[in-house]
């Protein structure tokens, strides 16, 4: 986001906006935004098929690098969670780490060492990323570990106990951390009574008081073909391809999981500031929005929206005020979009009210259409160059599949962006960008909560 702040910076309300343009014929009605996927075509692409196989749908895109990834996405993320459970499931996934029925204990650890491959494990709000990154001579000896150690993890007590108490330690070092506490606290004020509010990796509550019977109970129910999505990017034959999962991934049990975007989150509870009180050398800001769900038309816009807020604000509170090092507006793409603001800084009521104004001008002028180009083509540009690996490839097309249903709808992600005009911008910021919840970290006496509130 930082590369793109030279064009944003330009359409800053000083330079950019004509006073009146978007008084007169700027008006949009906020009328609710249909699916994505009810009014774009999709296009075929030759290098890249959706199939099954006994049950697991395999989305496999052919390249011709030596480089080939595997990420089996385990669909629910924190909504197949409880607040006691969350953080089970990477947890489960990395005690895969300790041994397995072919690979016990060091075996494995030798094995993977020979191959000179990579398996991990990413948490995410909507689902679990295990991944493989290996080459392709060494498919056939790497996959036999990957799958062993999702279908037959040995799950012995002692790995267990180990794996969890080291989660657990690195749970709690959060609290030592401003920021990484700010992102942990936020999401539980600004999703408070949705399972957004539930972190991912779990907390030092729900993982000391998890018991191997819950685990391997977790393990027998919720590994299921139903729950999954496999996207392969890489040289391989589609035939090959196919007698590895059947002989492995495609033996799970079928189960009943069925993968759909949420609605968009309605009135939550509770109050929407919440100051937490440190000594710190500044104060640390952080509130989110609540956005609408990852299928409707109103995402493009909002992308735009949010990079031109971001290169105001750096343009105004960083650069033009020296109110801080780091401000950011940020997008959060999630089945439920999500955006935030973020800034530290020891003049907080300075900087609140200058942020403010940066998002009212949003929503209340109308930028020209034509002055979107750059940026659009801009943002364009670092998009794909951020996502030209092949493990990046391989999170694009799933969130195509999994977010607007079809994993070629990610072919309209470019004429979508350059789609949009200066009257969606302030459309969707009209729409959107309100009733944001804060969470400050710092000196409660040094901020007004009433400029919190306000936004």
């Amino acid at each position: 986001m930082k590369r793109l702040l030279t064009v944003a910076a330009l359409l800053s309300s000083a330079t950019a906006l004509p006073s009146q343009a978007g008084k007169t014929g700027g008006q949009v009605t906020a009328a609710a935004a249909p699916p994505i996927a009810a009014v774009e075509p999709v296009v075929d692409d030759s290098l890249t098929s959706r199939f099954t196989v006994n049950g697991i749908t395999i989305i496999h895109r052919r390249t011709n690098s030596n480089l080939f990834v595997a990420n089996l996405y385990l669909l629910g993320g924190v909504r197949v969670a409880t607040p006691q459970t969350a953080g089970i499931e990477p947890l489960l996934l990395e005690l895969g780490e300790r041994g397995t029925r072919a690979y016990p204990g060091e075996k494995l650890r030798r094995a993977m060492a020979r191959t000179g491959s990579e398996i991990g494990v990413s948490a995410g709000d909507d689902y679990t990323v295990y991944s493989l990154r290996t080459t392709t001579d060494r498919i056939d000896s790497t996959w036999s570990i990957y799958a062993d150690r999702l279908l037959h993890p040995t799950l012995a007590p002692e790995d267990f106990e180990f794996v969890r108490q080291s989660r657990v330690a690195a749970l709690a070092q959060r609290a030592d951390d401003p920021d990484a506490l700010l992102e942990y606290l936020s999401d539980s004020v600004a999703f408070a009574g949705d399972a957004y509010a539930l972190s991912a990796v779990g907390t030092v509550a729900s993982l000391s008081n998890l018991t191997l019977a819950q685990v391997r109970n977790y393990q027998r129910t919720q590994m299921v073909k139903s729950r999954t999505l496999l996207v392969i990017v890489g040289d391989i034959p589609r035939p090959r391809l196919e007698a590895l999962v059947r002989g492995t991934f495609a033996t799970l049990p079928l189960g009943d999981y069925r993968w759909k975007v949420p609605d968009a989150i309605g009135p939550r509870p509770g109050a929407n500031v919440h100051l937490v009180s440190r000594r710190l050398p500044t104060n640390y800001i952080l509130g989110w929005w609540s956005g609408p769900p990852a299928n409707e038309a109103d995402i493009p816009a909002l992308r735009v929206a949010t990079t031109i807020l971001q290169g105001r604000l750096f343009a105004e509170v960083r650069s033009r005020r020296n109110l801080t090092y780091a401000v950011e507006a940020r997008f959060r793409d999630r089945a439920i979009t999500s955006g935030g603001l973020y800034v530290t800084t020891t003049r907080p009521d300075e900087t609140l009210r200058v942020m403010r104004d940066q998002v009212r001008v949003l929503q209340e002028e109308t930028i020209p259409t034509k002055a979107l180009a750059p940026l659009v083509q801009q943002f364009i540009t670092e998009y794909f160059l951020d996502n030209e690996t092949s493990g990046a490839q391989a999170d694009f097309l799933a969130r195509a599949e999994l977010f607007r249903g079809d994993y070629r709808a990610g072919d309209r992600f470019v004429a979508d962006l350059r789609a949009v005009t200066g009257e969606d911008v302030k459309r969707v910021a009209e729409k959107w960008m309100h009733n944001i919840r804060f969470t400050y970290i710092g000196n409660p006496s040094q901020v007004n909560r009433f400029l919190l509130m306000g936004f």
